[in-house]
C-alpha cells in the first residue's frame, strides 16, 4: 500500500493562515524577558503552547466571522492574503529567534548571571516544531472524534444539537481520560516516590544522642517518624559551641522541635505532641519562641532559622510540624486543606499555653513560614482571637500571591510605593523587605506586634496573577525591581503563560533572587520583628560572614 504523504502534511500542517499569523507573534512574545532564565528546552514547550493558543484564537474568530455570514473574499484574494499571512507568521518566528539568546541574556543581567552562549535559537525551533505538530494532532483527533459522535447522534437529534452534544461529550470523554487516569496515575507514582524519599533514612543520620533534641533517648517523638526533611532540620542546628565560638558571650544550645507527618494521625494529636514535646524540654523558658510551619516537603529552610538562633544566641526554640511530603505545589493539588489545618491546630495548642502563662514569664512568640509555609501560616491565625492578647508577630517569607493577608497589604499600600516593595501605612504593623532592606523611613516606629515580609521582585511564586492576562500587573510598574530586567514588558496572555512557568523553576537562581532567600536577608528581616540587644555593626557584619560561609 502507497503512503499517502498528502494526507498526512494535510493531518498536521498548520490550515488557517490567519492562526499562524497570530501564533507567530504569541512564538515572538513568548521569548520576550521574563523573571526566571529558562532553558531552551523548557522555552521551546512555551513557546510552542503560546504559539498554539493563538493559533486556536485566530481560528476560533475566523470560524465566528464565517459562521456570523459575511462575505468571504475571492478565491484569489484569499491565496494572495494567505500567503502574506504565512509570510508575517515565519518573519515573527525568526525574528523571535535571532533576538532569543538578547532577551535571555537580559534575564541573566538582571539576576547576576553570566551570559548564556549554547545554540539557544536551535534548540528552541527543534523544540517546538514537534510540539506544535504533537498539539495539531490531538487536537485533531479531537475534532474527528467529536464529528464522528456529531453524525451518529444526527440520525435522531437536530443537527446544530447533534454537534453540540458530540463536542461535549468528547470533551467530557478527554477530560476523563487526563484527570482519571492519567494525572491520577502521575499523582500515585508521585506520592510514593516523594514518600519513600521522606522516610529512608541514611547510614550516618543516626538519632540524636542529646536528651533535648527530637527524635533523642527521652524524646516523646519516635526519629524514624518525623521524616527526611525534619531529621535534617534536627541535625543542622548551630551548637552552642559554635555560637559562643562567633560571639565570644556565653550561649545557649538552641532548641528545635519537628513533629513528622507519621509522628500521630490527625493535625490535633500531632499539635498537642508538638506542645508536649515543648513542654518537656523548657521550651517556654527560653526568650524567644517560633512556630516555623514548613514547605510542602515539610522542608524549613536552614538559612531561616540559623541567623535568628544566633543572634539571639541559642536562647530560642522553634516548633514545626509536617503536613505533607509532596512538593508544595502537589500538596496544594492533592490535599488543599492539610497545610493551613495543621498551622492552625499548632497555633492554637502554643498560643493557648502561652496565652495561659503570666506575661513576665513567657517567651516572646513569633511566626514564621517560607512560601507554602507563609500562606499556611498566615491562615493559622485570626486577629480578631489574639487582639486581646497580641503575639510578637511574624516573618513571611516569598508569600504565595494567594495569600490572603500579602493581597490585602498590596492592594492597600500606600500610592507612593511599589507593588514589590510596599509601604503600609505608616509600618508600625506591616513593613517589607527585599534584597535591598525596606523602604520604610527611618523615624517609623514598630507597634505591639511586627510583621514582616521578605520578598524578590523577581519572584514568580509572589507575584504570579491571572489578571495578568489581560491587564498589566502593579508590579511591572515603573520604576521596577532590582532583579527585574528592565526590557521586560507586560504582553497580554503571555506575561501569565510566562510566570507560570517561572514558578515552576524559581528556587534554580542564585541565592539573594528569585525564590531562593538568601542568609543575609533573613538576617536582616529578623533583626527589624526581634530587635536584638547587644550586637555592634561589626559583629553583625561578622555573622553575615559566618552565615554565608555555612550556607554555601
Amino acid at each position: 500500500m502507497k503512503f499517502d504523504f498528502h494526507s498526512l502534511r494535510s493531518y498536521i500542517a498548520p490550515q488557517s493562515p490567519f492562526g499562524c499569523a497570530l501564533g507567530g507573534l504569541a512564538f515572538l512574545a513568548s521569548l520576550t524577558p521574563s523573571l526566571i532564565p529558562r532553558p531552551a528546552l523548557l522555552q521551546g514547550v512555551i513557546a510552542a503552547i503560546a504559539f498554539m493558543l493563538a493559533y486556536g484564537i485566530g481560528t476560533g474568530i475566523l470560524a465566528i466571522y464565517r459562521w456570523l455570514g459575511f462575505t468571504r473574499f475571492s478565491a484569489n484574494t484569499r491565496l494572495v492574503t494567505d500567503r502574506v499571512l504565512i509570510a508575517v507568521a515565519l518573519i515573527l518566528i525568526v525574528l523571535g529567534l535571532a533576538f532569543a539568546a538578547d532577551w535571555q541574556n537580559a534575564t541573566n543581567r538582571a539576576l547576576g548571571i553570566k551570559a548564556e552562549d549554547s545554540p539557544r535559537a536551535l534548540i528552541i525551533l527543534l523544540v517546538s516544531l514537534p510540539t506544535i505538530v504533537g498539539i495539531l494532532i490531538a487536537a485533531r483527533a479531537f475534532r474527528k472524534f467529536a464529528h464522528f459522535l456529531a453524525g451518529w447522534l444526527g440520525r435522531f437529534v437536530p443537527q446544530r444539537a447533534a454537534i453540540l452534544a458530540g463536542f461535549a461529550i468528547s470533551l467530557f470523554i478527554a477530560w476523563s481520560i487526563g484527570n482519571g487516569i492519567l494525572i491520577r496515575n502521575v499523582v500515585r507514582v508521585l506520592d510514593n516516590s516523594y514518600r519513600e524519599v521522606d522516610q529512608f533514612i541514611p547510614p550516618d543520620a543516626p538519632p540524636p544522642a542529646a536528651p533535648l533534641k527530637t527524635g533523642g533517648p527521652d524524646s516523646l517523638i519516635a526519629w524514624e517518624s518525623i521524616g527526611a526533611a525534619g531529621r535534617n532540620h534536627i541535625l543542622s542546628s548551630p551548637t552552642q559551641a559554635e555560637i559562643e565560638e562567633l560571639t565570644g558571650k556565653p550561649a545557649f544550645e538552641p532548641l528545635r522541635v519537628y513533629v513528622g507527618v507519621n509522628s500521630a494521625e490527625t493535625p490535633e494529636e500531632r499539635a498537642a505532641l508538638a506542645l508536649a514535646e515543648l513542654l518537656r524540654i523548657g521550651a517556654f523558658e527560653r526568650t524567644l519562641l517560633v512556630i516555623a510551619t514548613p514547605t510542602g516537603t515539610g522542608w524549613i529552610d536552614p538559612a531561616a532559622m540559623a541567623p535568628i538562633e544566633m543572634l539571639q544566641r541559642g536562647d530560642t526554640a522553634s516548633v514545626s510540624v509536617q503536613y505533607s511530603y509532596l512538593p508544595s505545589w502537589l500538596s496544594l493539588f492533592t490535599q488543599p486543606e492539610s497545610g493551613h489545618k495543621t498551622a492552625r491546630a499548632v497555633f492554637d495548642a502554643v498560643y493557648g499555653h502561652w496565652h495561659a502563662m503570666p506575661a513576665e514569664k513567657r517567651p516572646k512568640l513569633i511566626l514564621f513560614g517560607l512560601s507554602l509555609g507563609a500562606l499556611n501560616s498566615e491562615q493559622s491565625f485570626d486577629f480578631h482571637d489574639i487582639v486581646g492578647d497580641p503575639f510578637g508577630g511574624a516573618l513571611w517569607v516569598g508569600p504565595p500571591f494567594a495569600s490572603p493577608i500579602w493581597q490585602e497589604i498590596t492592594r492597600t499600600r500606600n500610592n507612593d510605593s511599589p507593588a514589590w516593595l510596599p509601604i503600609f501605612r505608616d509600618s508600625s504593623l506591616f513593613r517589607f523587605q527585599n534584597q535591598n532592606g525596606s523602604q520604610q523611613p527611618a523615624e517609623a516606629g514598630w507597634g505591639p506586634m511586627r510583621f514582616v515580609y521578605l520578598q524578590y521582585a523577581s519572584d514568580p511564586i509572589v507575584f504570579l496573577d491571572t489578571k495578568s492576562m489581560w491587564r498589566k500587573p502593579k508590579w511591572l510598574n515603573s520604576p521596577k525591581g532590582p532583579d527585574v530586567a528592565p526590557e521586560l514588558r507586560w504582553i497580554p496572555v503571555i506575561t501569565f503563560i510566562q510566570t507560570a512557568y517561572d514558578a515552576m523553576t524559581a528556587t534554580t537562581t542564585p541565592d539573594g533572587t528569585g525564590h531562593v532567600y538568601a542568609a543575609d536577608d533573613y538576617l536582616t528581616a529578623w533583626m527589624a520583628i526581634t530587635d536584638p540587644q547587644g550586637w555592634s555593626d561589626v559583629e553583625i557584619e561578622k555573622l553575615r560572614s559566618w552565615l554565608n560561609a555555612r550556607m554555601d
